[in-house]
């Protein structure tokens, strides 16, 4: 038996054709048997043969695309153990060339039935910047969040194109995740991240400080976030959040969240004195019951300013605060948008006029839907009295007597 010593030619040639497979199986580990040798060993009968081959780092290139398609799953699974194991030792030069000489074995191994040769390729390419595009996007879009997930998150080969495309034709149940932790999401792939509503996915994405997020779609987060507490932790320490977003996540985030949003260094003193008015607010409307007791404490009309300068005081967030009973901020919101006195606005409602109230929520430019939850909510007018909506849904009543409602209340306060 020949041992670590140099083989001839002719020695290694007679020891290829040996019927005794350890023997065959041991010329192909030595990493000095020639290329041409190597490559009839990879066409052996024997499996374990063909695998040792497949495992040598020193087998030709040209075994790659063989042994990729062999019908022995053994002898796949150490082809692709090799690549997983040299591929993160190979220079930049190196690796092109291995990109170039193995794309077809790469292509067969990212699609193989085995998933795990697909995830020691996804593992070995996540982080390659030469990988193929085309392997790279099989295994970014294989159903296998353990193939996928390394790929989305992490692979310099997809661009934000790319990423979009993935995520319009659907990935591995949390393949969406992946690409939201990704470094440096770009607007356009947060947009479309977006729009597939998966709120863990947003989660992820507003826990991404290198995310990049347009404050319109931000806002717009803020606006549904009220019932989604899973955003509101990364809402809060989100970076750059604008003045009208700080305010309005002060409505509704928990107590425990109160100090760490009103604890950001980036928050100019006039929001952070509306986000405390917010809180004072809150704390002083707990236990007020319904009805007309928020005429009894005073409204946050700071609050109601500053979501207004930032253009976050409108239909939703005044319907949602109708909603769920916050009539000290509806109460506000309508003073602010509408720019009458409290006292006018507080004598239309302890006066409980429909027609006052419904001319208060029109001079506020809201809907005439608004008017008749602000009678029926907040002013205690009886079904009987409430000025309903026409059938289009517009206003009952016209711009003329609406205007003079307000000019009549606003005479009654400054007799």
């Amino acid at each position: 038996m020949i041992g670590d010593a140099p083989l001839s030619y002719d020695q290694a040639r007679d020891m290829a054709h040996c019927s005794d497979p350890e023997v065959r199986r041991k010329l192909a580990a030595r990493t000095d048997t020639t290329s041409e040798i190597l490559y009839f060993l990879a066409t052996d009968e024997s499996p374990e043969v063909r695998r040792t081959v497949a495992a040598n780092a020193a087998a030709p290139r040209q075994t790659h695309t063989l042994l990729a398609q062999d019908k022995n799953e053994e002898v796949r699974f150490g082809l692709a153990e090799k690549l997983a194991r040299i591929a993160p030792d190979l220079s930049d030069d190196e690796r092109d060339k291995l990109r170039q000489s193995t794309h077809e074995s790469l292509s067969l191994l990212a699609k193989d039935e085995i998933s795990k040769v697909r995830q020691i390729l996804s593992d070995t390419l996540k982080d390659v910047t030469n990988a193929p595009p085309d392997v790279i996007k099989s295994l970014a879009m294989d159903s296998e969040l353990a193939i996928a997930g390394p790929i989305l998150e992490f692979s310099p080969v997809l661009n934000d194109d790319d990423l979009i495309e993935i995520i319009s034709l659907g990935t591995a149940k949390g393949g969406v995740n992946a690409i939201s932790k990704r470094q440096g999401v770009g607007e356009g792939v947060s947009e479309a991240i977006v729009a597939t509503n998966d709120e863990e996915a947003i989660a992820d994405l507003l826990g991404n400080d290198t995310a990049q997020i347009r404050e319109q779609t931000l806002d717009d987060l803020i606006e549904k976030a009220d019932s989604i507490e899973l955003w509101h932790a990364p809402l809060v320490s989100r970076p750059k959040l604008s003045s009208g977003a700080a305010t309005r996540l002060a409505q509704f985030v928990a107590d425990s969240l109160f100090e760490k949003l009103t604890a950001r260094d980036d928050l100019d003193d006039e929001t952070l004195e509306a986000v405390k008015s917010m809180v004072r607010h809150r704390i002083s409307a707990e236990g007020q019951g319904d009805g007309q007791d928020f005429l009894k404490i005073d409204p946050p009309i700071e609050v109601a300013q500053r979501l207004m300068a930032a253009e976050r005081l409108d239909h939703n967030v005044i319907s949602k605060a109708l909603e769920v009973n916050d009539y000290p901020f509806v109460f506000a919101a309508l003073i602010v948008r509408a720019r009458v006195d409290v006292k006018v606005a507080s004598k239309i409602f302890s006066s409980h006029s429909a027609k006052g109230v419904t001319a208060l929520v029109w001079k506020a430019g809201l809907s005439a839907q608004v008017a008749v939850m602000a009678q029926q909510r907040m002013a205690a007018i009886a079904p009987t009295d409430i000025v309903n909506t026409i059938s289009s849904g517009g206003y009952a009543m016209s711009d003329d007597e609406m205007d003079w409602q307000l000019s009549y209340f606003d005479s009654r306060v400054n007799k």
